[in-house]
């Protein structure tokens, strides 16, 4: 577990090299570092905010600005539903609880603990003519069902059994 942590550090500077500790570039360095981890660590917040001179509270500030931000680890997959008006007419509802039983979530957990899986509804995919609609990733699913959810979380199961 040290050498990763090492590994993820060197990873921190060489984003902050890359953006030549430049404070004008915050937000690329956030991406970038939440790239690598799959959200930013707080420590991670308070070093990239020393190294480009900006107080802790201005990058933890723009950090929890920017839904796309995480300061929660996510999943390797993060699973989106979309819950907008064609999805919701659909019964997106439905699939939201058929993933959170199968994956043991609920409305306040959304990760799993194996870091796996996130589950997370957005207001619209943009993919309508499709609801309901479930996007893994970058993979779109459209017109699902509680059955063909469970089976793409199946699909995703096996693929890592192999890996």
């Amino acid at each position: 577990m040290q050498q990763t942590t090492v590994r993820n550090f060197e990873k921190v500077c060489e984003i902050l090299e890359r953006y030549e500790h430049n404070p004008a570039k915050l937000v690329p360095i956030l991406q970038a570092v939440q790239a690598e981890y799959r959200y930013l660590p707080k420590e991670a917040l308070a070093y990239v905010a020393t190294s480009v001179g900006l107080p802790p509270s201005r990058v933890f500030g723009v950090a929890t600005f920017y839904a796309h931000f995480a300061l929660e680890p996510k999943g390797k997959y993060v699973i989106h539903v979309c819950d907008g008006t064609a999805c919701h007419v659909k019964n997106s509802e439905r699939l939201i609880n058929a993933i959170r039983k199968k994956l043991g979530l609920s409305e306040t957990k959304h990760t799993t603990d194996d870091l796996l899986f996130t589950l997370e509804t957005v207001s619209c995919i943009g993919a309508c003519g499709l609801a309901p609609v479930m996007m893994v990733n970058e993979t779109v699913h459209g017109q699902m069902t509680s059955e063909a959810c469970a089976a793409v979380i199946d699909a995703i199961l096996e693929k890592e059994k192999e890996a």
